[in-house]
């Protein structure tokens, strides 16, 4: 799916396998690829004014994510990974619960949203998480909300990419390789979710993404 289920799956797969910070080297030109096909197919539902409320502060996330990772050990890389999550499943829970009609409009949150996705981004490929929770709390419909993360993290994970390769150097000729010998499942995968998301109507694909990022945590937890 193109989508943050879609990129929650291929992460805890990676991870995993790799473990922690090796695995970003892989995934991240894999969901430049992913944006690239969910950019075309859901362009004219993106909400650009959410975007420019998100990205500046996403950007700068990115640069603390570069500055904080680079060194980090595996284990507390793991450890931070799952922290993320977690906070962002018990927020997007309890904004379930309270039932809240009201739209946060303060600069602050949006601010605040996207500094942490940037992130949370850098380190782990998991700014979806934190995404998720922005969009859900503007109340977006499934393709407005999905046309405006493809867009999102199109424009962030080619920016990551100059990093990955020239400062983490966790891209390289052979991450290049598998990841030629993975593209065709990406694309299977993103018609195939393409097909399957036709048929979720939007209180089904809310209750996905919290599923989604519950079992992510469970994973990294007890891996």
């Amino acid at each position: 799916m193109p989508d943050s289920l879609d990129c929650l799956g291929k992460y805890f797969f990676l991870i995993l396998v790799f473990g922690g910070k090796p695995s970003t080297g892989v995934l991240i030109p894999l969901m430049v690829v992913a944006d690239i096909f969910a950019v075309i197919y859901y362009h004219r539902h993106t909400q650009w004014h959410y975007l420019k409320k998100l990205l500046p502060t996403m950007f700068l996330g990115v640069l603390i994510g570069v500055w904080i990772g680079k060194d980090i050990s595996e284990v507390l890389f793991k450890q931070v990974m799952a922290v993320f999550i977690l906070v962002a499943v018990g927020i997007m829970i309890w904004m379930e619960k309270k039932k809240a009609t009201d739209i946060p409009s303060h600069w602050a949150f949006s601010s605040g949203t996207g500094l942490l996705a940037g992130i949370s981004s850098m380190i782990g490929n998991l700014a979806g998480s934190f995404s998720d929770i922005y969009f859900l709390a503007m109340r977006l419909p499934k393709n407005e909300f999905i046309g405006t993360a493809a867009w999102l993290f199109f424009i962030i994970n080619v920016f990551k990419l100059t990093f990955h390769i020239f400062v983490w150097k966790t891209v390289n000729l052979e991450t290049l390789g598998l990841n030629l010998i993975m593209v065709p499942g990406i694309i299977i995968g993103f018609y195939t979710g393409v097909t399957v998301l036709k048929r979720i109507n939007n209180q089904l694909y809310r209750k996905l993404i919290f599923v989604a990022t519950a079992i992510g945590a469970l994973l990294i937890l007890l891996k």
